[in-house]
């Protein structure tokens, strides 16, 4: 493997290995006692059952018959507030009027069923927890019929249960009287689940719970967590990632009213940095940029994106790590060929809230509240830069205003960074709380991007557009590589979430597939639709290429490539196309459709999309998406994370919708030099749904990997040239 570089991302920062990352649970159980429990059997679980299957820990009901639902996850903007307490209502038939969500701290009940730790992402929220929630309803349901039949001196099969009423005959009482009673009822090992026929509440268009806090501005997210006595940070990183704080001079920051200490502390990667404590956010900034530091960066690999490129261009044309095999042999005399190279820059998440965390130490209790999508990581890094085991670790799961990913970091970052500077402030004999808050511009600069990313493709076929050899090369930085999950998620070198998207094509072609990781010392982390956002794109519009080059209709020519078994793939882009009437319907002169479609996380998502070039630049006009995520538990969820994917996904075809180093410095800090798509870039969008009763699969990333090839392909058919970078490339006139 050719190394570029001369730096490794290190390892997580408590040394957590595999055996501590998967069995982490019991530690951090304290959890359970945070909140009160206005009915609940805590103290005598069910012995048959696992922490994560007892309703004791995740719904209370009060004497008003209010029905608080814990959500294992952490909801920034995806619904899971809402969609999570769906499963429990349906199940134990509560008036959805009288249902609200709250999100769980960290704990062991809380981990997901299928990771084994605490955390959001994959979307794998109702996937996961789609059979654990609607099984918690259903014990908890059958604990208030036992309490009921007992109180009614009937036969528990004679009592009905609706909108959060038990009845049997003229007898009722509701929740709310049946609750305290209710929640001392042994706890039922199994449980019938209703037919999906049955269903009330699960599959009908739902409001989120959260929607009136929000849209009147009473939600708390972590940004607005507040305790008596804290003083807020500002940490100064150094300019090269990795550097190091050789000195510096605070004199001009510490005469600012309101800065009451600058210390040097330990950051990410093993670099120092310098904290400026103040009594307020803007003190605070006042005194940072005050402080002149002298940056140490001789012994660190200053990246740099240009130079990147050309390596990452020449490892494209040499063997790399193979991953997948194919007889490409009759590339070379294939009548038609196909030779493209594209080419993907780094990306930050950049969501609306930066990076934020609470933290509160007395020397062995910490309590950290912060919209966590790791918790379990989280805890155990915080708790090992502490000096303290994980249950001693509270830590509080805030609302998000949006992550993609960024708030999953296996080195758990800057949840370590609030750590270090707690050590420090204690050192210097200080003990109030600490806010750490990141600016815009230290999120933007702050690493852990998406890789950047260079593809080379040779293809050859035959005037019917039959694919005789593919040939694939990928070229980018390895997310997985150095972290808990390399031992499970990397095999035989190769990163598989870097590869997916091509290694499992649901296209029958003969393609090969090689892989080049190269070392960089640019911090790398999953980003919304991971591998995907990239590996979609160079597929659909290379197969939309191919049906061009052969003359045929290119839904007809992925229909042909789909196998029998790819039924979602077909109904979704059949769905699509019905619903945008392609093929029958004319559009205005200059404006053309194009397709895609594509599975990620066990969605498949297809767009038909109508396109124009105005002013020497492409305009997308409508989106038609057909959407195959088996039960959708509330449709309009599906619509608004397919609606917000799309708008993100736009953003990456947009100029200035990249990351780039010189001499390993970031050269963007704001949304000013950093493109994200806006309002008026907007396109109207229409969500279709394919009807299905199976498990519901993945909905927050799946809306992502298809929208920018199929603008693409539109472009493409105006322009009869297809377009081989993201962001796009065009010049103005």
């Amino acid at each position: 493997m050719t190394r570029v570089g001369a730096i490794t991302q290190e390892p997580v920062a408590s040394g957590l290995d595999r055996r501590s990352f998967l069995k982490l649970g019991a530690a951090s159980g304290f959890s359970l006692g945070l909140f009160t429990v206005s009915a609940s059997a805590a103290d005598a679980p069910a012995a048959a059952l696992k922490p994560f299957q007892n309703p004791a820990a995740f719904i209370t009901i009060d004497k008003s018959g209010l029905v608080t639902v814990m959500v294992n996850r952490l909801d920034f903007g995806q619904g899971v507030i809402t969609g999570l307490p769906m499963l429990v209502a349906e199940e134990l038939d509560a008036d959805w009027a009288k249902v609200r969500g709250e999100l769980a701290p960290a704990g062991d009940a809380y981990k997901d069923p299928g990771f084994g730790i605490q955390m959001t992402g994959g979307s794998s929220a109702l996937h996961n927890s789609w059979q654990q929630y609607r099984e918690l309803g259903a014990r908890a349901r059958a604990m208030l019929v036992a309490t009921a039949a007992q109180r009614f001196g009937v036969d528990a099969s004679a009592c009905k249960v609706a909108n959060g009423v038990v009845s049997a005959g003229a007898k009722r009482a509701t929740f709310g009287e049946l609750a305290a009673d209710a929640m001392k009822q042994p706890v039922p090992d199994k449980v019938a689940l209703k037919d999906a026929k049955n269903f009330k509440i699960i599959g009908k268009r739902t409001g989120r719970l959260d929607a009136a806090a929000k849209s009147s501005g009473r939600q708390s997210f972590g940004m607005d967590a507040r305790v008596p006595g804290m003083k807020t940070v500002l940490l100064m990183h150094p300019p090269v990632f990795g550097g190091k704080a050789a000195s510096f001079d605070a004199s001009r920051a510490k005469a600012i009213k309101g800065v009451v200490d600058v210390l040097e502390v330990k950051l990410d990667r093993g670099a120092t940095g310098v904290a400026v404590i103040a009594d307020g956010y803007w003190p605070a900034k006042m005194g940072r940029d005050a402080v002149q530091v002298l940056w140490n960066t001789d012994a660190v690999e200053k990246a740099d994106s240009d130079k990147l490129l050309a390596q990452y261009r020449e490892l494209a044309t040499q063997p790399g790590v193979k991953v997948r095999e194919a007889d490409t042999s009759k590339i070379a005399s294939a009548p038609k060929k196909i030779i493209a190279e594209y080419t993907f820059p780094y990306l930050a998440h950049a969501p609306m809230e930066p990076l934020n965390c609470l933290i509160e130490f007395d020397g062995s209790q910490c309590k950290v509240s912060a919209g966590s999508q790791f918790q379990t990581i989280d805890q155990a890094n915080i708790a090992a830069t502490l000096g303290i085991t994980p249950d001693k670790v509270q830590l509080a799961t805030m609302m998000a205003g949006g992550g993609f990913g960024r708030r999953a970091v296996p080195s758990s970052d800057y949840l370590v960074e609030a750590a270090n500077v707690m050590k420090a402030w204690r050192a210097a004999g200080q003990s109030a709380p600490l806010k750490i808050i990141w600016s815009r511009e230290d999120d933007i600069r702050g690493g852990y991007y998406r890789p950047m990313h260079v593809h080379r493709a040779e293809i050859g076929f035959d005037e019917r557009g039959k694919v005789l050899g593919w040939k694939h090369t990928i070229v980018g930085q390895s997310i997985l590589m150095g972290t808990p999950f390399e031992q499970f998620m990397v095999k035989n070198g190769v990163d598989s979430v870097m590869v997916e998207g091509v290694a499992d094509t649901p296209y029958e072609v003969p393609l090969s597939l090689d892989i080049h990781h190269p070392k960089v010392n640019v911090p790398v982390l999953w980003w919304r639709s991971v591998g995907h956002s990239h590996t979609g794109f160079v597929m659909e519009t290379l197969v939309d290429e191919i049906a061009r080059t052969s003359g045929q209709d290119p839904v007809a020519y992925r229909r042909s490539l789909l196998s029998e078994k790819h039924t979602r793939h077909r109904a979704a882009l059949d769905l699509a196309v019905a619903k945008s009437g392609y093929g029958k319907k004319t559009l205005p002169k200059g404006q053309a459709f194009g397709v895609a479609v594509h599975e990620s996380f066990n969605s498949v998502v297809a767009y038909v999309v109508e396109a124009s070039m105005k002013d020497g630049q492409p305009v997308l006009h409508k989106v038609t998406a057909g959407v195959h995520c088996n039960t959708a538990v509330n449709p309009l969820s599906v619509e608004a994370q397919v609606q917000g994917a799309a708008l993100m996904a736009l953003g990456t075809t947009l100029p200035g919708s990249a990351i780039t180093l010189k001499d390993g410095v970031v050269q963007q800090s704001n949304f000013g030099d950093y493109t994200v798509a806006r309002m008026p870039q907007m396109p109207a969008i229409d969500v279709f749904i394919v009807p299905s009763s199976d498990p519901p699969t993945g909905m927050g990333e799946p809306g992502v990997p298809p929208l920018a090839p199929a603008f693409a392909n539109a472009i493409a058919k105006l322009t009869g040239n297809p377009i081989r970078d993201l962001p796009f490339k065009f010049s103005n006139g």
